[in-house]
């Protein structure tokens, strides 16, 4: 394995998260109609986010047993869009914020020589938004790092 084809988040209000998703700039793919989405695959480059019910994708793990959901606050995992400048870090920030993101660190200079910032989703899911001048994009705008 050394890939990564789905990121599923599973959701409270997935017509909520569709729109948020989509108002700062995913095209998604929807299964079940606008109105009454079973489930939400995004046509981004590079890996795919999906969206999925979280009481659904819990009984998709085991529906006889299904893990405990939980009760909010940081789950250890968060999300990255890496930009490709400075400019493009403030432009998503100000962007994600203006469709009701929280922000939660404002974009500033961080401790490796980048700059970035994060914000948390509709259901509590944290985003880091992040540029570093040593990156480089293949073509098809994944992060090629380089040791």
């Amino acid at each position: 394995m050394n890939r990564i084809n789905l990121i599923t988040l599973g959701v409270k209000n997935i017509k909520e998260s569709l729109k948020f998703y989509r108002n700062i700039g995913f095209e998604a793919s929807v299964t079940g109609g606008e109105e009454n989405p079973v489930i939400v695959f995004f046509n981004n480059e590079g890996s795919k986010l999906e969206l999925f019910p979280i009481e659904e994708l819990a009984k998709d793990i085991n529906e006889e047993n299904p893990p405990e959901l939980s009760r909010g606050g940081f789950t250890g995992i968060t999300l990255a869009y890496n930009a490709k400048s400075e400019n493009e870090v403030d432009e998503i920030i100000h962007n994600v914020r203006e469709v009701g993101a929280n922000v939660v660190k404002e974009p500033q200079k961080l401790s490796w020589g980048g700059y970035g910032g994060y914000f948390i989703d509709p259901d509590g899911y944290y985003w880091e938004v992040a540029y570093g001048s040593f990156w480089e994009f293949d073509d098809s705008n994944m992060l090629i790092i380089k040791e």
